[in-house]
């Protein structure tokens, strides 16, 4: 296993165990660069719009499509490790 992934699941574990609950743009900030270091670009239709958290979340994900999963994974490290205080 690289030394980034590593890295990465290391974060993925901190998120859980944050001092207080970030935002919710935060959260999807998060969420977004977790989905596309682990699977790449967004795929599939988006959510209609009864489905508003699934949504938001499709477009945050989709909102940074193209990032490297490499790039992505740095960045969720980054935001995790500021997090935390």
């Amino acid at each position: 296993m690289s030394k980034l992934k590593t890295k990465f699941e290391a974060a993925a574990a901190d998120s859980k165990k944050l001092p207080e609950r970030p935002s919710n743009d935060v959260l999807l900030q998060l969420y977004a660069l977790y989905k596309q270091g682990t699977d790449g670009d967004v795929e599939g239709k988006r959510p209609g719009f009864t489905d508003m958290v699934g949504r938001a979340k499709y477009d945050a994900w989709a909102a940074i499509k193209g990032t490297t999963g490499d790039d992505a994974m740095k960045r969720y490290i980054e935001l995790v490790d500021s997090l935390k205080g």
